[in-house]
């Protein structure tokens, strides 16, 4: 027998390691699987104590999220013709009426257009620079990675008076253009670091047979590395994207209006005698979905991306 064979796991074992896992997937899931369910519960629900398991869903937090509302005379209100739509119907059981749709799906836009945009940046640069990083001979190669990773190592309130200073001489302040290249300086440092690692475990005798077979150094990236890097590609991708997405500090210091993302937004958001909190768990769930829709696409890149080069032929 080997010295370094390996034992299989007992029953015991294998059973207490589920055990486990099960334990830590209901403790991880069960905030979100709290916010979902406050996101259906009516205004009294939502703040009522002990807090409600069992409860009567209601949309009144979606409607609520998406629309804002003013609380009129009870004669004005008397003499209001039926309501028209099932929205109208559940404002109306509040007292109030809407007046106009509300900002959030602005504010969703906004992260949509920030987090993705930095991030396609983020990849197509820290691509490039890695690539130039694992394959040429760069001078201080070492000092420089260093530094790359440095700007991650700050806290962003190190920096957040130069930077807001800095945008307001610049005219980049409450600008899509300018949270896309804060976004993408912070998150260039992570796409480098780790796209290098992918880029070194490709090996160079693919592309020296490319460069033989007549192809040009460009060529032999786009045809011969990017598709072997697209696991570690889409694994960054999705690492930078929940950053940029989930961002909240610049976003309120930088943004107030035209560019405000929704994190700060969200908050934000009050109802008639106070906080919303059906509205907030509403808007939670849908900033939720697109990083997890984006997640579940990529899953298998994610799965590869994680392992690859964990086996060496």
């Amino acid at each position: 027998m080997s010295a370094y064979s390996v034992t299989e796991p007992s029953r015991a074992s294998k059973s207490i390691a589920a055990v486990l896992v099960v334990v830590y997937a209901i403790i991880t899931l069960l905030p979100l699987l709290w916010i979902i369910s406050t996101g259906f519960k009516s205004g009294p629900d939502s703040i009522s104590y002990p807090p409600k398991v069992l409860f009567e869903p209601s949309l009144e937090g979606y409607v609520n999220l998406f629309t804002t509302r003013t609380r009129i005379g009870a004669e004005q209100f008397a003499a209001l013709p039926p309501p028209e739509t099932w929205y109208d119907e559940i404002v109306r059981q509040s007292g109030t009426v809407i007046a106009g749709p509300s900002r959030f799906g602005e504010r969703f836009m906004n992260s949509v257009i920030i987090g993705f945009g930095s991030t396609a940046l983020s990849i197509f640069l820290g691509t490039l620079a890695a690539y130039a990083f694992s394959r040429f001979k760069v001078p201080l190669k070492d000092d420089l990675l260093f530094f790359i990773l440095s700007t991650r190592m700050m806290p962003p309130i190190a920096v957040a008076i130069p930077i807001y200073l800095m945008y307001r001489e610049l005219g980049l302040s409450d600008t899509h253009l300018g949270m896309i290249l804060l976004y993408t300086a912070v998150n260039i440092s992570l796409a480098v670091w780790l796209l290098k690692g992918f880029i070194d475990e490709i090996p160079r005798e693919y592309e020296e047979a490319a460069l033989i077979d007549g192809y040009t150094r460009f060529q032999a990236f786009r045809k011969v590395v990017l598709p072997q890097a697209a696991t570690g590609i889409a694994s960054t991708a999705i690492f930078c994207l929940i950053f940029a997405w989930n961002e909240y500090a610049f976003a309120v210091l930088l943004t107030s209006g035209k560019a405000q993302t929704a994190p700060p937004f969200i908050p934000t958001i009050i109802g008639v005698g106070g906080q919303d909190w059906p509205a907030v768990a509403a808007g939670a769930t849908l900033f939720l979905l697109p990083v997890m829709i984006f997640t579940i696409l990529l899953r298998k890149h994610l799965l590869r991306g994680i392992t690859f080069g964990a086996v060496r032929k």
